[in-house]
């Protein structure tokens, strides 16, 4: 008790600086994690992705759609237990910087493999009866105000013409990391309107997704997939849905990287202010130290006092910067919108904010360590005056 009363007012001899030093750990702690926050958010739909769902889509690119023929052929695979579709829609709501994610999709099929969204079985009902009907995530209705019977307008920018979809349902979901800033609606209604408008675009679907009853069975199911369509004019392309999401990930794979060095970058910087923080509390105390040696305490008792410091001035930092964190990211993730559509801090930031901390004490005490316990008595005694 009495060595961590030393160490916490050797802590507090300089308020100011010790302050500053805290406050620049708090901010380097709070933007680490911040940051870490921000990549696991670009991750979160593969994190969330299921293990026995498929994704198949044109081996060309995904910007090719493929044959609504191909259902039935996929539904026949051995180990498929359904099937379903979906088209990426791209409409705009009102103004371009209002983007949300809007699907077309297959209906029931398409709901019965993702139980992720729950949905009350009234609204689920009302929905699948109007083929004008939409269904919207939690996060997507808070955000614009959204509420079950509301007509929301969508100008189409890859379905050209304006599109009116009635509100049948607000899912949840199931999960805290479930997407609900989504938007869906029957894919049979925009397929009616483009074979009126533009019939060779007809009858053709964005992706198709497999649910499988086993996740050992998924690369066999792919591969069955695939070579049912090879050498035709659409070949396919199966793979996990996990698999899927990280290919778009991949996209973006260079701001990703820059984003986890920038974070990493800035414990860098916060370790070497705290070192020289450090320096300068030992520089000034290497008469108190010498003084020490005289009365016995070996170099392990200074060794104790200076990482004590040290460590003490970087976890309070810390600490403060993870309190800090959730209504830091509440608030960004506010301010994002429908831009991420899961963003929470995760355990493992705060465990890598804590390790952060610590790494940043333990190296900051170590150059002060050496030269208290290297410093001679007499001239460290001569320095009294």
């Amino acid at each position: 008790m009495y060595l961590l009363r030393l160490i916490s007012r050797n802590a507090l001899r300089h308020k100011l600086r010790t302050a500053l030093t805290v406050l620049g750990l708090v901010v380097a702690t709070l933007s680490f994690g911040l940051l870490q926050t921000v990549v696991d958010a670009w991750y979160s739909g593969a994190e969330g992705a299921s293990a026995t769902t498929l994704v198949t889509r044109n081996a060309t690119s995904l910007v090719f759609p493929l044959p609504l023929s191909y259902q039935e052929r996929v539904r026949a695979v051995d180990g498929v237990s359904g099937v379903g579709y979906a088209n990426w829609f791209g409409g705009i709501y009102q103004d371009p910087k209002n983007f949300f994610a809007q699907f077309a999709i297959s209906g029931k099929s398409y709901l019965d493999i993702y139980p992720d969204y729950l949905l009350p079985e009234a609204e689920r009902s009302a929905f699948l009866r109007d083929r004008k009907g939409a269904i919207v995530g939690r996060k997507l209705a808070m955000q614009y105000g959204f509420k079950v019977g509301d007509i929301i307008p969508l100008r189409g920018t890859i379905f050209p013409g304006q599109w009116e979809f009635v509100v049948r349902g607000i899912y949840d979901g199931r999960q805290s990391t479930t997407n609900t800033a989504t938007m869906f609606f029957h894919w049979d209604y925009i397929n009616e309107v483009v074979k009126r408008s533009i019939p060779r675009r007809a009858n053709q679907v964005g992706v198709y997704v497999v649910q499988i009853a086993h996740a050992e069975d998924a690369a066999a199911i792919s591969g069955a997939i695939d070579a049912q369509f090879r050498n035709s004019l659409a070949e396919t392309l199966t793979e996990t849905e996990k698999a899927f999401q990280l290919g778009f990930v991949s996209m973006s794979e260079a701001i990703v990287v820059a984003i986890r060095v920038v974070s990493f970058v800035v414990i860098v910087i916060i370790m070497a202010v705290m070192a020289n923080t450090m320096a300068m509390s030992a520089r000034e105390r290497l008469a108190e130290y010498a003084t020490l040696k005289v009365l016995g305490f070996g170099p392990g008792y200074l060794a104790v006092l200076i990482f004590g410091e040290s460590m003490l001035l970087a976890l309070a930092g810390a600490a403060l910067g993870i309190l800090l964190l959730f209504p830091v990211a509440a608030a960004f993730a506010a301010a994002m919108g429908t831009m991420f559509p899961v963003f929470q801090v995760s355990p493992l930031t705060v465990a890598l904010q804590l390790l952060s901390a610590m790494a940043v004490g333990l190296v900051a005490g170590i150059a002060p360590t050496l030269r208290a316990t290297r410093v001679n008595i007499v001239e460290g005694l001569r320095s009294i005056g």
